[in-house]
């Protein structure tokens, strides 16, 4: 057991702070945020460039240093090197908080080994500013984050989520937000309800309410533009996956589970654990070697 007193006098190793930042309006900006940034030896920066733009605009001086998901294994043992020795340091993602996609966890997991005390700010977070405008259910509530950019690997993981009763939270990106909600659409069906929220706290903030199918068409017809939060309404009416194995044969299994790209002896292993049965009876009872069970 650990106990982190974060504010303690006696500490000799300096703090680590999780800085929040706007997600898009800059006046999101707490006054605490901005003391901290002040105050620190130096602020690491998911991408320096455009944090720069938050410390010009609020006449922060402190210095930067780049830490991002391509120089992690470098940048965090160097950093826990440099608040062991007493320094005070800031981390900031591009918009959000902290440890959200992107490195920081990695930061925080060392230090927490190291006894480092690590004190996280209140601040915007676009998967929470979205879910209570959405109008769906607010708690309890699944966060996501990013699905996975491969096609199958993204319907293995909407296919893990389809029975979930809590509201789901998703980020995508324009790019991708039309195969994504056709995946959406097939797994967890068309007239399930969901909000896509763009671009929030900006200009062009929009908020587009309707089932799956409906953003889908709305998606296909419009250019997308911004970065967005799905969120989808939970599962009302969750199958219990063990009653439902009866009803499908278990070629039938195996065979829906190569469709969505798994290959068909990892589906046969996967078949075989979960209906407690020997992987050579399921290999052999889809290939015909011998009767269905």
């Amino acid at each position: 057991m650990q106990s982190q007193k974060s504010f303690a006098k006696n500490q000799t190793s300096g703090i680590l702070y999780l800085v929040p930042t706007p997600i898009g309006n800059l006046g999101d900006m707490t006054f605490r945020s901005v003391e901290i940034l002040k105050e620190v030896d130096i602020i690491a920066s998911e991408d320096t460039r455009n944090t720069q733009k938050l410390l010009n605009h609020f006449d922060i001086e402190t210095k930067q240093i780049s830490f991002h998901e391509y120089n992690t294994r470098q940048r965090v043992p160097e950093l826990v090197e440099r608040l062991r020795n007493g320094e005070n340091i800031a981390q900031v993602s591009d918009a959000g908080m902290p440890s959200i996609s992107d490195p920081g966890h990695d930061l925080v997991v060392a230090c927490v080994k190291q006894a480092i005390s690590v004190v996280p700010l209140p601040g915007a977070n676009a998967g929470l500013t979205a879910l209570i405008a959405s109008g769906l259910s607010p708690q309890p509530f699944y966060f996501f984050g990013f699905l996975n950019r491969k096609p199958a690997e993204q319907k293995r993981q909407l296919e893990k989520l389809a029975n979930k009763e809590e509201t789901l939270i998703f980020y995508e990106a324009p790019h991708r937000l039309k195969k994504t909600l056709t995946n959406m659409s097939a797994i967890f069906g068309a007239d399930r309800s969901a909000v896509l929220c763009r671009e929030l706290t900006k200009k062009f903030e929009e908020f587009l309410r309707g089932s799956i199918q409906e953003l889908l068409d709305w998606a296909t017809d419009n250019e997308i533009r911004g970065e967005f939060v799905v969120i989808v309404e939970g599962n009302a009416h969750p199958e219990n996956p063990e009653e439902a194995l009866p009803e499908m044969s278990v070629e039938d299994q195996v065979t829906n589970l190569i469709s969505t790209g798994e290959k068909p002896n990892d589906a046969i292993k996967q078949v075989a654990k979960l209906r407690g049965l020997k992987k050579q009876d399921v290999y052999a009872t889809y290939h015909h070697l011998r009767d269905s069970k």
